[in-house]
């Protein structure tokens, strides 16, 4: 059985990311072994938790030490620092294209890991937020124009935002006070909606998106439940813990002698739309059936 006690693998090593050290016993009862587990979000988000419980609770005894990695800001600079220590990532768009592992197949060297999605999924996002909100006309991408995965993703839903009628535009997340002023500028106008796409500062900044889209009456869709859970309207996308309960099984092959290079990336296998009712009342919006019949989830 695994010994794990809270205490003492939640460590906050400060600044957007965070790491956890895991520490557990293996068949060896004299020693300990070490998971380290490098994320962008803070050590206390509710989100953060729950990934981390649900990773170690797959997790089986651990013989031998690795990192997991969240997201690619986490990635790249645990991969310029070792190229020995297996990583096994998570949350990831385009690994192959950041030059994280040579092919999905054969991912090479030292990492591998699950995928977050393709960036034209994106596009899914504009065609929901039209499907609820038929009076749209402009959508406020929020996204990280600092990573490939928010220029990617923006670049999608640009490019089928005139086929659906709608003008998109880039709303670059750095701070909340940016955050504010672009949000109730972009308010003041008719016919707008909001789209979040998946970034580390997005589900740090995600009450306050969620707050501030309230508050201007514009409908949003998300790349994820939580901001759902924290009063967003509506979202689709992977099942992102789900990727954890998956990454504890290729950290459990990697601690009994398989190697990172032989081990596929591999795709989400769960997507979820989840729908928070009240948010929806609240905008005065009437979700329309079609929709309300393809949810996996919705909140009251």
């Amino acid at each position: 059985m695994l010994d794990i006690r809270r205490r003492e693998f939640i460590t906050l090593l400060g600044g957007a990311a965070a790491a956890w050290p895991l520490a557990a016993r293996g068949q060896q009862a004299d020693r300990k072994r070490r998971i380290g587990i490098l994320m962008t979000i803070a050590a206390n988000d509710p989100e953060a938790q729950a990934r981390i419980v649900v990773f170690a609770q797959a997790l089986p005894a651990l013989p031998s030490d690795v990192i997991l990695a969240e997201g690619s800001e986490a990635v790249g600079p645990l991969q310029a620092a070792t190229r020995t220590i297996p990583i096994v990532f998570v949350l990831v768009p385009d690994p192959v294209g950041q030059g994280f592992v040579d092919s999905l197949a054969r991912p090479g060297a030292n990492v591998t890991g699950f995928t977050l999605y393709e960036f034209g999924m994106a596009g899914k996002w504009l065609q929901l937020l039209k499907e609820i909100a038929p009076h749209v006309t402009r959508a406020a991408v929020i996204r990280d124009s600092t990573t490939t995965g928010g220029v990617g993703q923006f670049a999608a839903i640009q490019s089928m935002a005139p086929s659906l009628g709608v003008e998109a535009v880039a709303v670059n997340v750095r701070d909340p006070g940016e955050i504010e002023r672009t949000i109730a500028d972009f308010g003041r106008s008719a016919n707008g909606g909001l789209i979040v796409t998946g970034s580390g500062l997005a589900m740090f900044h995600r009450e306050l998106i969620a707050t501030l889209a309230a508050r201007y009456r514009l409908p949003a869709v998300y790349w994820d439940r939580a901001p759902v859970s924290a009063g967003g309207l509506i979202s689709y996308g992977a099942d992102l813990r789900d990727q954890y309960r998956q990454a504890a099984a290729y950290v459990d092959r990697l601690l009994k002698g398989e190697q990172p290079a032989t081990l596929p990336v591999q795709a989400p296998t769960k997507y979820e739309l989840v729908i928070n009712l009240k948010a929806a009342k609240a905008l005065g919006l009437e979700i329309p059936t079609t929709v309300l019949a393809r949810a996996d989830e919705m909140i009251e």
